[in-house]
C-alpha cells in the first residue's frame, strides 16, 4: 500500500491573524482537499506580518500555496489539476464534473459583480446591476434545468431538484463557484442593499444545499471578513 502523501495548504488568514480569511482561491483549494478526504495540514498566513513563512520554499508567491511531499505548488488551477491527478480513484473520489456545462455555469458572475460593485460612476449602476442579474438568471436556469441522468430516471421531470451544479455531490465546478457566489451575496447585500433575488429559486436551493456541507461551511470566511475586504474599493452610496 502506497504511503499517504504529506500535504500542507497555506491560505490567507483573517484580520485576527489566525482564522480563515477572505480569498476565494484559498477556499477553493481548501474545499478540494476536504472533498478528497486525505489528511493535510492547514496553515493560515497573516499576510501583514508573516509572509516570511513562505520564503524558504515559495519566496514571493501569492496565496494559496500547496506543499506536496515537500514540493511547492503555487498556481491555483495547476494545483487543482495536480491534486485531481495525484489523488484520484480508487484512493480518493474524482471531483471532475460529469457534464462539461457544469464547469461553465456561472463563470461570468464574478466578473460582472466586480464591475458593478467597483463602479465609480453612479449613472452606470443600473446597467451594471442588470448585467449581473442576467448572469445570475442564467445560472438559475442551469440549476433549474434537469440534467441527463435526472431525465433518465424521470422523463417527465420539469424542474431539477439536484443540490449542486453537476448533481447531488460537490465537484471542482462547485469549489470554484460557491466561494464567489457567497461573496456576491454578502457584498451586494451589505454595500448596495441588493442581494441575490429570492425568486431565483435554483440559486437559493444551491446556496442552501452548500451551507449544509462541512466542505463549504467550514471553509467560509466570516461575512465581516468579506465586507472588510471590499471596504476600500466600493463607492459609498449617495
Amino acid at each position: 500500500m502506497a504511503e499517504k502523501p504529506q500535504i500542507q495548504l497555506f491560505i490567507k488568514a483573517s484580520e485576527d491573524g489566525e482564522s480563515v480569511g477572505y480569498c476565494p482561491f484559498c477556499q477553493r483549494l481548501f474545499m478540494v482537499l476536504l472533498l478528497k478526504g486525505v489528511p493535510f495540514t492547514l496553515t493560515t498566513v497573516d499576510v501583514k506580518r508573516a509572509l516570511d513563512v513562505l520564503k524558504d520554499f515559495a519566496p514571493g508567491a501569492q496565496l494559496p500555496v500547496l506543499l506536496y511531499n515537500g514540493e511547492p505548488k503555487t498556481d491555483t488551477i495547476a494545483i487543482e489539476e495536480f491534486l485531481e491527478d495525484q489523488l484520484g480513484p480508487p484512493m480518493c473520489p474524482s471531483l471532475v464534473p460529469q457534464y462539461p456545462e457544469s464547469s461553465l455555469a456561472g463563470n461570468d458572475i464574478f466578473h460582472k459583480f466586480s464591475a458593478f460593485i467597483k463602479n465609480p460612476v453612479p449613472a452606470q449602476d443600473d446597467v451594471l446591476q442588470r448585467s449581473l442579474l442576467r448572469a445570475l438568471l442564467k445560472l438559475d436556469e442551469y440549476l433549474s434545468s434537469p440534467l441527463e441522468h435526472e431525465l433518465a430516471r424521470d422523463p417527465h421531470l420539469r424542474a431539477s431538484q439536484r443540490r449542486f451544479l453537476d448533481g447531488d455531490h460537490l465537484t471542482l465546478a462547485d469549489c470554484n463557484l460557491l466561494p464567489k457566489l457567497n461573496i456576491v451575496q454578502v457584498v451586494c447585500q451589505h454595500y448596495r442593499r441588493f442581494g441575490i433575488p429570492k425568486d431565483l429559486r435554483g440559486v437559493w436551493r444551491y446556496l442552501s444545499s452548500a451551507s449544509e456541507t462541512k466542505e463549504f461551511k467550514y471553509t467560509c470566511p466570516k461575512s465581516q471578513e468579506i465586507i472588510q475586504a471590499y471596504r476600500s474599493v466600493v463607492r459609498a452610496l449617495q
